[in-house]
């Protein structure tokens, strides 16, 4: 629920924080994992079904373009609800984004098979993953910027590295869930029922987050006080418009920019490499699903100590540095990981791998919450998060093209280079934010970035 001004303090000193903060923290760091969930089912738990599911002939590409559904919802989202949250508030916000989130997986568990409807039931799927993209992308446009809003100014960084580690912790906890159903159920029960289990948690578990938000989480009170100025000065609540084209426009395409290569690296280390360890290096699906379930453990790990580097180090130098890794060791990694003559190899490298590129991402909620006021902070977040995504989320349809060039591994080496280059080049346009500039309110920080 939405609070009144009075409902919770106005300042807290040093690095406490109030119960009010801990609570949004905490439905941060936990809203973020379940969020995670929805996003790798798809990826992982559909994929040993997919033959029952979507019927014998679908192969790889259907379940790509599961993926990307979901994918290009979310730009829509970040729009839509990053809009709303700024005008309303980020705990209702919140609330709405999980119950559709909640219900679109509730959905895909009770499916019918090929079998029944026939294209209908991936036709059906494809919609349900879209939608689900839109309400995903609500859900961090609105919970992520009030749990910044609440971290006081040196705990920014590392409430960040740990929010934004569930992302790897929610991978790794459906690949290690699927080796185990796969385990136990055997490839064709798992295929007929066992997948749907899996939905049903994660529909089961967004509604434990509802009753959370509902009960223990409230807005910041400087949300509270952008709103009373807004009011007092009967000034309108500024939109996507002033974002993308106006006031705040070049911050959004520096944090665009930067967005892009982090998406670009995201999608050749987690959703390339999860594909090609099963098809070019021939693992197992259930090898494949404790490789890359090793692999996001060591992301998680290093992503919340990123974030938290970053507030010693300075966002700017800290990114850069992570750019220059993920260009220069990235493709070296990736390499090693397709050549791997067995699971264990293959998962050192994978880890390696994750930990050289997109653990980068762990200061990167507190950098965009600083690059924008409280009064677009979540449309800036939410559409500098999620448009940013487009482009390398479109990778089946450029990837073909790129293999004729550079060869079917060359052609992902590219992709991983010049992801590095474009986190490289977006944190070098944008501001220092050293420990010293950022020790201040979110607010003080972004007018100065």
């Amino acid at each position: 629920m939405t609070a009144p001004v009075s409902a919770a303090p106005r300042v807290y000193a040093g690095a406490s924080m109030p119960p009010q903060g801990r609570a949004a923290l905490r439905a941060g760091v936990i809203g973020n994992w379940i969020d995670n969930i929805h996003v790798f089912l798809p990826l992982t738990a559909l994929a040993p079904a997919m033959a029952v599911v979507a019927g014998p002939s679908a192969g790889a590409s259907v379940g790509a373009l599961v993926v990307i559904a979901m994918l290009l919802g979310r730009p829509l989202g970040g729009m839509i609800f990053g809009r709303i949250s700024d005008r309303l508030g980020r705990t209702r916000t919140t609330r709405l984004a999980i119950a559709g989130t909640a219900t679109c997986a509730g959905l895909i568990a009770v499916m019918p098979t090929h079998e029944l409807i026939g294209a209908w039931t991936i036709g059906l799927i494809l919609v349900l993953r879209f939608l689900g993209g839109i309400f995903v992308a609500g859900e961090y446009s609105a919970a992520i910027p009030l749990a910044m809003e609440w971290s006081s100014p040196k705990k920014r960084g590392l409430a960040s590295g740990v929010i934004l580690s569930m992302a790897p912790w929610a991978q790794a906890s459906i690949a290690f869930a699927v080796a185990v159903a796969l385990a136990a159920l055997g490839p064709d029960r798992y295929a007929a029922w066992g997948w749907r289990v899996l939905f049903v948690i994660g529909a089961a578990m967004s509604v434990g987050m509802i009753v959370y938000y509902s009960r223990c989480v409230y807005d910041a009170p400087l949300f509270h006080r952008a709103n009373t100025t807004r009011e007092a000065w009967r000034t309108p609540t500024p939109g996507v418009r002033e974002v993308v084209a106006g006031r705040w426009a070049s911050a959004f395409w520096q944090v665009f920019t930067l967005m892009t290569g982090l998406w670009l690296l995201t999608d050749t280390t987690v959703l390339i490499l999860t594909a090609r360890l099963r098809t070019d290096a021939g693992l197992t699906a259930t090898a494949t699903s404790w490789v890359m379930g090793v692999a996001s453990v060591g992301q998680a790990v290093f992503m919340a100590l990123a974030g938290h580097w970053s507030t010693r180090v300075g966002r700017r130098r800290l990114l850069v540095c992570w750019g220059v890794s993920a260009t220069v060791l990235g493709p070296l990694l990736w390499w090693g990981a397709m050549r791997s003559t067995s699971a264990g190899v293959a998962a050192l490298f994978a880890l390696a791998l994750q930990v050289a590129t997109v653990s980068a991402y762990g200061p990167v909620s507190a950098y965009l919450s600083e690059r924008f006021p409280t009064e677009v902070r979540s449309t800036g977040y939410g559409m500098g998060y999620s448009l940013s995504l487009i482009l390398p989320a479109l990778y089946p349809f450029y990837l073909p093209g790129l293999e004729t060039v550079f060869g079917r591994l060359g052609a992902v080496l590219v992709l991983v280079i010049l992801g590095g280059m474009l986190v490289v080049l977006g944190a070098a346009l944008g501001p220092r934010l050293s420990a010293s500039d950022i020790d201040a309110d979110i607010d003080d920080v972004a007018r100065v970035a």
